[in-house]
């Protein structure tokens, strides 16, 4: 008996691959459980359709992750910050700054602060290379200087 699985299997399968199994674990469990369907030609072309619907969409996500990796590729930074002798700031410069300086600038859309991978406040003067992740495949790196505030 051929099924389409609604959700994820264990040991069976993914939501939306056409398993084979035996007549009474479809009758009796994967369908009543709402698990899976009958894999008929109708249901077949709709999983065809929504498959080939999602690729399309992975594929212009990706297209305007890569347009706005455009926009900030290359990108400077300029922070001044109050800071000791040591270079120690008194303060830091965290993941929202950085996105609110971003967003202030030239770009034509808003970049979500989780784009952001800082795994910590930047507390040093010097230069860090802040890395952005726009999709799972498009990470752009801008550039982040840090100088002690003129007093």
């Amino acid at each position: 008996m051929k099924l389409i699985l609604k959700q994820s299997v264990p040991n069976l399968g993914y939501v939306g691959e056409v398993v084979n199994v035996k007549p009474g674990f479809g009758r009796n469990y994967l369908i009543p459980q709402g698990f899976a369907y009958m894999a008929s030609a109708k249901n077949l072309a709709r999983i065809e359709a929504d498959q080939a619907r999602a690729a399309e969409e992975a594929r212009r996500d990706f297209l305007e992750a890569r347009r706005r990796a455009s926009q900030i590729e290359g990108l400077s930074l300029g922070f001044q910050e109050n800071a000791g002798e040591d270079g120690q700031l008194f303060g830091s410069v965290s993941v929202a700054d950085i996105t609110d300086r971003i967003n202030s600038g030239e770009i034509d859309f808003t970049l979500d602060k989780r784009a952001v991978q800082l795994d910590d406040v930047i507390k040093v003067v010097g230069e860090v290379l802040v890395p952005i992740k726009l999709h799972t495949d498009v990470t752009v790196e801008v550039t982040v200087s840090v100088e002690a505030a003129q007093s």
